[in-house]
């Protein structure tokens, strides 16, 4: 029996469109599942607690006055060289990604620091994000993202505010998604920014508010870095070892965050938020 021309005419439109499936298979569930699991592991401070011996939250008190705000500004200078660096340089390299070498990178960085304590820090701090922000590229790349997209671009920016949960948070949702929901709006603009200019400028609000609001989540995260830091007699080893484990939760962060966005390019945001949150750890 023919075909119906209207019948025909639908088969046609559909040939070569890609269907979402109905459901995420079982393997892709347990990428999901490792995803899960990096995103909302313990704290860099609890890493760094069982590293250095000694409770990172009661170490506050060796840091200097002013401190907090020593450490602000180094984070903000730290995010704005670095949003500099996504936008200009990353590029779209070939190859797996290179965690070891970008770990050694950041391990020098901070035997440097480690001599210094609090003063190393506020040095090391923009070269050791720059070297985390390539290292999040190439894990980017390497779950089929497009480095050249300012989208892209953003979103490993976007990484050093998945800091984990932290008992330092001021008690706003501190959930993956949470964190992604809460920053949308500032990543969204800012990439229309840097869409229609093409340029990062410092003071363009769009910028100034992806900064403050990354800066706001990965402050929290330097701090518990700057106490293990001011630990007497830290040294060399001491700092390699800080920001050994620094880079390492940055790179765990970047590993499940691009994974969820690869399942959400294929099965869509909702479908994968319902099924992260459904999945045990």
């Amino acid at each position: 029996m023919p075909f119906e021309p209207r019948l025909l005419e639908l088969l046609l439109s559909y040939e070569g469109m890609e269907m979402v499936p109905d459901k995420i298979p079982f393997q892709e569930l347990e990428q999901l599942r490792y995803a899960k699991s990096l995103l909302e592991k313990p704290s860099l401070a609890a890493r760094l607690t069982d590293a250095i011996g000694a409770p990172i939250e009661k170490g506050f008190g060796l840091l200097p006055e002013k401190w907090a705000g020593r450490v602000e500004r180094a984070v903000r200078i730290s995010l704005e060289q670095a949003l500099n660096v996504a936008v200009k340089s990353l590029g779209n390299h070939s190859g797996p990604a290179r965690n070891r070498l970008h770990k050694y990178a950041v391990a020098a960085t901070g035997a440097g620091g480690g001599v210094f304590g609090l003063a190393g820090l506020l040095v090391e701090l923009p070269v050791s994000t720059a070297i985390m922000l390539r290292s999040i590229a190439d894990i980017a790349r390497t779950e089929g993202e497009d480095i050249r997209l300012v989208e892209t671009q953003l979103s490993c920016l976007e990484v050093f505010a998945l800091s984990g949960p932290s008992s330092r948070d001021d008690g706003a949702e501190t959930g993956y998604f949470a964190v992604r929901s809460a920053m949308a709006t500032a990543v969204s603009d800012a990439a229309r920014y840097l869409a229609k200019k093409g340029v990062v400028n410092k003071g363009a609000p769009a910028l100034v508010r992806l900064v403050s609001t990354i800066s706001s989540r990965f402050g929290v995260v330097v701090s518990e870095k700057a106490v293990a830091m001011a630990v007497p007699a830290i040294g060399a080893a001491g700092g390699a070892l800080v920001n050994t484990l620094f880079i390492k939760h940055f790179q765990d962060m970047a590993r499940g965050h691009f994974i969820v966005r690869r399942l959400e390019r294929r099965y869509g945001l909702d479908r994968v938020r319902e099924s992260y949150e459904k999945l045990s750890i």
